[in-house]
C-alpha cells in the first residue's frame, strides 16, 4: 500500500492487504497525530440524555430468519399484548406457521415481485425456460454469517446463477416487513399508520460479527425503516438476548420442561419429550386462531424460583445458526447480565437440508444434482420443501418409514440424464436405507432420516460440552432451547440426555415465535439489558514518546527534534470485557505538534484481548474523527491543548466523538465496519 498521511483518502476498498492492512511506515502518523495527555483516565458515566426517549405509538419486532420470517408488534399503550402478524397465503402441508418462508423473487429486471410462499408459489407456476430469468433467492440470511470480509458490495446468487447485491436484498425484504406491518396497523387501527408512529426493532444472531450486524441496519436504512438521523427509532436485538427476555414472562402453562428429576404433570420423562409436545402443540393450535399473545406484567412462575446470581443458558436453534449465551439475574430489576460472551455456530436446521442432499447426490450422482438445480430450479424448491415437511416429522421413536414425493420433472429428467430409471439408480446404489415406492416417492427408514440429523446435532451438544466447561457456567440452573430447530424431537432428546442431569431443561410452547416476542418485549423496554460483553477490543492510533529499548526501531519517528514511537494502539475496552448500556469511556489526546490545523483520530478494532501496535495482525481500522482545529485564533489556547475523545457503547452500535475542550468544538462518529 501507498503511504498516506493519516489524514488522507484511506477509505477506498482494501487491496490485497497483507496480514495488517496498515504496515504503516512510521511516519504515517506523523502531521495529524495525537499523544495521550498524561494521565489517561476512564470515566464511567451513563450518557444523561439517554432517557429522553422518543415516544412511539407502537413497537413492530421483525425475526428475519434464515428460513422463515415474521413480525410482530404491540401498542405501547398495552404492552402486556403482543400480536403475531396475520395468516399468510400460501403455507404448507405438514408445516403449521405463523411465520413465512425466507425467500424473496425479483423480475428478469432485477425489480422485487413477492417474499415468502407467494414468491415460491408464483416461481413455481413458471414454466421452467421462463424461470431461468427470474431471480429467486432464500436462505441468503446465512450469506452474512459466512462471508469473512463483508461490505455494502457483497453479492449473493440467486437459484439461476446471476448475481444480486445482498444489501438491495436485504432492504427488499425489510421494505416488505414494513409495508405489510404498516398495512395491518393501519386496518386495525382504522386510520393510516406512519412509519414515524413505529419504534422498529430487528434480530439478528448474537454470534455474527460486528460488520454484519451494522449491514442489517444499514439495509433498514435503505427500506426506510429508520435514518442514520434518527437511528434511535431501530434497534438491533440479539436473538438469544430476547428470547431470554421473552423466557422470563412463562408461566407453568407455557411451556414444557425435559428434565430426568421428577415425573412432569404425570408424565414421566420419556413421556415428556413426544407427549408434552404433542400436548403442547394442541393447545397452540387452539390458540392458533387467536394471533395476540397476552404477556401478564409479572414475572413467570420458573424465574420466581431463580435467585440474585443465578445463571441460565439459552441455546437458540434456527434455521442457519446456533447462539448460545449466558445470563445472570441481577435483582431487583430482574435485569440481564451477559456473563459469558455469545458463542455457537452453523449449526441451524440447515444442516440437516445439507445432508439429504449430500445423501441425493450419493444416489443419483453430484452431477445430475447440480444439472437439476441450474435447469429445474422450482422443482428442486418442490423437492426441499416435500423434505421439510418430513424433516418435521423425524422424531426419536418413530418406527414407521417416512416417504418423500420426487417432483416428476425429477424423475423425468433423470431418464433423460442418465438413461435409465429412478428405480433403477436406487437399486443399483448402495444405500439401503433408502427405497423406492410404487407411488412415485423415496420411502426412507426412519434411521435414514436420523442420520441426517446426526452431524448438525453433534456439533450443537458438542459446543454445549465446550460452554459447560467454562467455569462461569457449570453452576447454570436452566437451560432454554429456544428457536424453529428446538421443536425437533431429536434435538431436545440429544439435549436432555446430554445435560439432563446438570440443570433443568425448558422448552417455551410456541418456541418458533418466542424470539419474536422478546424482541417486542425489548422494544417496548430496551433497558432490560444492563451489561453486555464487549466482542472486540477498541482503541485508537497515538503517538507515544520514543523509549529506547522498549519500542521497536522501525517505529521510531523523529519530529522537530523530538523522538516518537508510532503507531501505538491506545485501548478503550478489551473484548470480553464486561460494557454497561449507555456507558461512555473518556480519553483526553492533545495534538504532537502545537501548530496542527487538524487532528484525525483513527479508531481500531481486534478480535485479540492484548494489541500493542496497529499495525499488528488483525487490527482492523473502524472509524475516523477529523477535528478542524482552526478559527481559534483570537481565544487563547493553552499550550497543551485538551482533545477529549469518548466511545459509547449501544445497543449493537458504538458512537465516537472527539471534543476540542478549547473551543467546544466536537465531531462525531459512528464506527464503521464496512467501508474500510
Amino acid at each position: 500500500m501507498a503511504d498516506k498521511e493519516a489524514g488522507g483518502s484511506d477509505t477506498g476498498p482494501r487491496e490485497t492487504a497483507p496480514t495488517s492492512a496498515y504496515s504503516s511506515p512510521a511516519r504515517s502518523l506523523g502531521d495529524t497525530g495525537i499523544t495521550p495527555l498524561s494521565p489517561s483516565h476512564i470515566v464511567n458515566d451513563a450518557d444523561p440524555n439517554v432517557s429522553e426517549q422518543q415516544t412511539f405509538l407502537v413497537v413492530v419486532a421483525i425475526d428475519f430468519g434464515t428460513t422463515s420470517s415474521g413480525y410482530a408488534y404491540s401498542f405501547t399503550k398495552e404492552p402486556e399484548c403482543i400480536h403475531v402478524m396475520r395468516r399468510w397465503e400460501g403455507g404448507d402441508p405438514g408445516v403449521s406457521n405463523q411465520k413465512t418462508p425466507t425467500t424473496i423473487l425479483l423480475t428478469p429486471e432485477r425489480k422485487f415481485h413477492s417474499f415468502g410462499y407467494a414468491a415460491r408459489d408464483f416461481y413455481h407456476d413458471l414454466d421452467p425456460t421462463e424461470a431461468k430469468q427470474w431471480l429467486y433467492l432464500e436462505k441468503f440470511k446465512m450469506k452474512l454469517h459466512t462471508t469473512g470480509d463483508l461490505t455494502m458490495d457483497t453479492d449473493l446468487t440467486a437459484a439461476n446463477g446471476k448475481k444480486v447485491k445482498a444489501l438491495e436484498i436485504f432492504a427488499y425484504a425489510l421494505q416488505y416487513f414494513k409495508e405489510q406491518a404498516l398495512k395491518e396497523l393501519s386496518d386495525q387501527a382504522g386510520s393510516e399508520f406512519e412509519n414515524s408512529d413505529v419504534r422498529w426493532v430487528i434480530t439478528v444472531p448474537a454470534i455474527w460479527k460486528q460488520p454484519a450486524k451494522q449491514f442489517m441496519r444499514q439495509a433498514a436504512y435503505q427500506a426506510g425503516l429508520a435514518s442514520p438521523e434518527n437511528s434511535e427509532q431501530l434497534i438491533i436485538a440479539l436473538e438469544p438476548e430476547a428470547a431470554s427476555i421473552y423466557c422470563r414472562k412463562l408461566r407453568l402453562h407455557q411451556m414444557i420442561e425435559l428434565s430426568g428429576k421428577a415425573a412432569v404433570n404425570g408424565y414421566s420423562a420419556s413421556d415428556t419429550v413426544g407427549a408434552g409436545f404433542a400436548q403442547a402443540k394442541e393447545h397452540v393450535r387452539r390458540n392458533r386462531q387467536s394471533r395476540t399473545f397476552l404477556v401478564e406484567n409479572v414475572i413467570g412462575e420458573i424465574w420466581s424460583e431463580l435467585e440474585e446470581g443465578d445463571k441460565y443458558v439459552v441455546v437458540d436453534s434456527g434455521g442457519g445458526t446456533v447462539d448460545l449465551t449466558v445470563h445472570q439475574i441481577r435483582l431487583p430489576e430482574g435485569h440481564l447480565k451477559e456473563l459469558y460472551k455469545a458463542t455457537g455456530g452453523p449449526y441451524g436446521s440447515l444442516g440437516v437440508d445439507y445432508e439429504f442432499e449430500k445423501l441425493l447426490c450419493k444416489i443419483f450422482g453430484e452431477d445430475f444434482i447440480e444439472q437439476f438445480k441450474i435447469k429445474r430450479p422450482a422443482a428442486w424448491v418442490d423437492l426441499m420443501i416435500a423434505f421439510e415437511s418430513r424433516k418435521r416429522a423425524a422424531a426419536p421413536d418413530r418406527t414407521n418409514p417416512l416417504n418423500i414425493t420426487l417432483p416428476f420433472s425429477f424423475i423425468d429428467y433423470y431418464k433423460k440424464f442418465r438413461g435409465h430409471s429412478v428405480e433403477h439408480a436406487l437399486r443399483k446404489s448402495n444405500v439401503d436405507f433408502v427405497k423406492w415406492s410404487s407411488q412415485g416417492m423415496l420411502r426412507m427408514s426412519p434411521d435414514a432420516m436420523n442420520a441426517l440429523f446426526k452431524p448438525t446435532i453433534d456439533s450443537i451438544i458438542e459446543h454445549l460440552r465446550d460452554l459447560f466447561q467454562k467455569p462461569e457456567v457449570c453452576t447454570v440452573k436452566f437451560l432454554f432451547l429456544v428457536g424453529g430447530f428446538a421443536e425437533a424431537p431429536l434435538l431436545q432428546q440429544a439435549v436432555h440426555s446430554a445435560f439432563g442431569d446438570k440443570c433443568r431443561i425448558i422448552i417455551p410452547q410456541d418456541v418458533g415465535l418466542t424470539i419474536l416476542k422478546g424482541a417486542v418485549l425489548f422494544g417496548l423496554d430496551p433497558a432490560v439489558i444492563k451489561v453486555r460483553r464487549s466482542p472486540l477490543t477498541y482503541g485508537v492510533g497515538v503517538l507515544n514518546r520514543y523509549v529506547e529499548g522498549k519500542h521497536p526501531p522501525e517505529k521510531l519517528l523523529v519530529k522537530d527534534g523530538t523522538r516518537w514511537c508510532t503507531d501505538v494502539f491506545d485501548k478503550f475496552i478489551s473484548a470480553d470485557q464486561s460494557v454497561a448500556l449507555g456507558e461512555l469511556v473518556k480519553r483526553s489526546y492533545t495534538p504532537a505538534k502545537p501548530s496542527q490545523l487538524v487532528i484525525v483520530i483513527n479508531i481500531y478494532s481486534s478480535e485479540h484481548d492484548t494489541v500493542s501496535f496497529i499495525t499488528d495482525p488483525g487490527v482492523k481500522k473502524c472509524g475516523t474523527l477529523r477535528l478542524d482545529l482552526t478559527g481559534t485564533s483570537g481565544t487563547a489556547v493553552p499550550a497543551r491543548r485538551e482533545i477529549q475523545t469518548l466511545m459509547q457503547f449501544g445497543d449493537t452500535e458504538i458512537k465516537a466523538t472527539a471534543i476540542d475542550i478549547a473551543t467546544s468544538k466536537s465531531v462525531k462518529v459512528g464506527i464503521d465496519f464496512l467501508n474500510y
